[in-house]
């Protein structure tokens, strides 16, 4: 359970990154809209049940394993960099999507991409960014267990 967790949020928020780039390489409003809600929904259908699912059974397994979360080690950086993830995620990326979602609506009719877009969607790209990589680096330390 916890791998198909893993593959579901990490796959989610990879394959999102890539359609919305590719939305706006494609400078149509109404595409770049249609693509930003889909990442939205895509976030509630498939990131949240994969969070889920990858705190519970870790939960589990850490208790079964009697893996001790009192001192530094490969499960208690994960989990520091899993709760980064979280808040980089809750309190940055959700409300750049809306306000992504908010600006970009009303250039459909225009044709024009407004600056306000343009600077949610580079915020956007930056964090999305650190919240990308930083759940690569916990399956690294999840498939090496080094420290």
């Amino acid at each position: 359970m916890h791998l198909v967790g893993v593959v579901v949020f990490v796959g989610n928020i990879i394959t999102a990154a890539f359609w919305k780039v590719r939305a706006d390489l494609s400078k149509k409003p109404a595409i770049i809209h249609s693509t930003v809600k889909n990442v939205m929904l895509a976030d509630y259908v498939f990131t949240i049940p994969g969070l889920v699912i990858i705190i519970v059974s870790g939960i589990v397994m850490a208790v079964q394993a009697k893996i001790p979360l009192s001192e530094l080690n490969w499960l208690t950086l994960s989990l520091i960099l899993f709760a980064v993830t979280g808040v980089i995620w809750l309190a940055v990326l959700i409300p750049l999507q809306r306000c992504m979602i908010r600006h970009i609506a009303p250039c459909i009719e225009s044709g024009n991409i407004s600056k306000e877009y343009h600077q949610a969607s580079r915020y956007w790209a930056i964090f999305g960014m650190a919240a990308t990589l930083l759940p690569i680096i916990i399956l690294l330390l999840m498939i090496t267990k080094s420290f």
